[in-house]
């Protein structure tokens, strides 16, 4: 296949990579489904293209559009939905700004911006320190009246410096479930889906959910979920909550598929835990900047195996599975 070839794609091909790429990722696909997308995939170069290329549309788009994984999704609107996705996969680099169904778009214009493995530290307008997760997005808006940061994917970590003007005005970090203010802090701020999970290190926030629901504050040490209605109850923050600016994951007596999962949002491709091991248990930390190391290590940790079906599907199954 020509150069020019492997640029183009067949809308029959794109899709068919659309409808593959929302039934592996929107959670229940059998070991057989991976096995049918694996021969897929070998059935034509194409095949191939297209799925690396969904592949590359995963990463830029930080999530499985989850309007897709409904699956009470009425058809006529998921199979609009099916198009949007195949054309986007059919012409790289096309089409973000007219994906309305997620945040795209703030992602492809935001002015602070990760990739897939990458965390990256940044000083703001008012001296206040920023540091990015992986595949995260961020716009910052310091006016005579706020500083404001809006939070579009991914994860933060924000230590606020004191305003240099007067009055000082109030820091605060948007999301789409509502606002999080500081009170002279170090916080986290990260995005599942449509809820946002704040951790405090040091000082206090202000959380308040865009619905209208009570103000909460939070204390360092603590750490809670809101959504568009209301904040969780507040529970104790892990120690290790921001080490993940230090580019470690820090984990203490965690399942193994929870484990893979975070894992998992530092690399590209898919890592899939079979039910078998998906209980066992681990604790340590590990390097970020070396996820392969990361896996080879699990063999050595657990009574797994770690089966690389290519460079962009791993399974973690049972030790001595095929």
């Amino acid at each position: 296949m020509s150069a020019a070839q492997q640029s183009v794609l067949t809308r029959e091909v794109a899709m068919q990579a659309a409808e593959w790429f929302v039934r592996l990722n929107a959670g229940g696909a059998s070991a057989a489904d991976h096995d049918a997308l694996a021969a897929w995939r070998a059935q034509a170069p194409a095949h191939e293209l297209a799925w690396q290329r969904a592949q590359q549309v995963s990463r830029q788009a930080a999530a499985v559009p989850a309007v897709l994984a409904r699956p009470t999704l009425a058809r006529p609107q998921r199979r609009r939905q099916l198009r949007t996705l195949a054309l986007l996969i059919a012409a790289p680099g096309a089409g973000w700004l007219g994906w309305q169904t997620l945040p795209a778009a703030s992602r492809a214009s935001a002015a602070y911006t990760t990739a897939t493995g990458e965390w990256r530290p940044w000083t703001l307008a008012d001296g206040s320190r920023m540091v990015l997760d992986t595949a995260s997005a961020a716009d910052a808006h310091f006016g005579p009246d706020l500083r404001r940061l809006q939070l579009h994917a991914g994860a933060l970590l924000v230590e606020t410096a004191r305003d240099p003007r007067q009055p000082p005005r109030p820091f605060v970090v948007d999301v789409d479930a509502g606002r999080v203010r500081a009170l002279g802090t170090r916080f986290t701020v990260r995005l599942h889906d449509e809820r946002c999970q704040v951790a405090v290190l040091d000082g206090a926030v202000d959380i308040a959910p865009r619905d209208g629901a009570a103000t909460r504050r939070l204390h360092a040490g603590e750490q809670a979920v809101f959504d568009r209605r209301a904040v969780q109850p507040a529970h104790a923050a892990p120690p290790a909550a921001a080490l993940w600016a230090r580019g470690v994951l820090a984990v203490d007596d965690m399942r193994l598929d929870e484990f893979l999962a975070e894992l998992s949002r530092y690399r590209p491709g898919m890592i899939r835990c079979e039910p078998a091991v998906a209980g066992l248990r681990l604790s340590g930390a590990f390097m970020l900047n070396d996820t392969d190391a990361v896996l080879d290590n699990l063999a050595r940790l657990l009574p797994v195996r770690v089966l690389e079906r290519t460079r962009y599907w791993i399974t973690v199954a049972p030790r001595g599975a095929r």
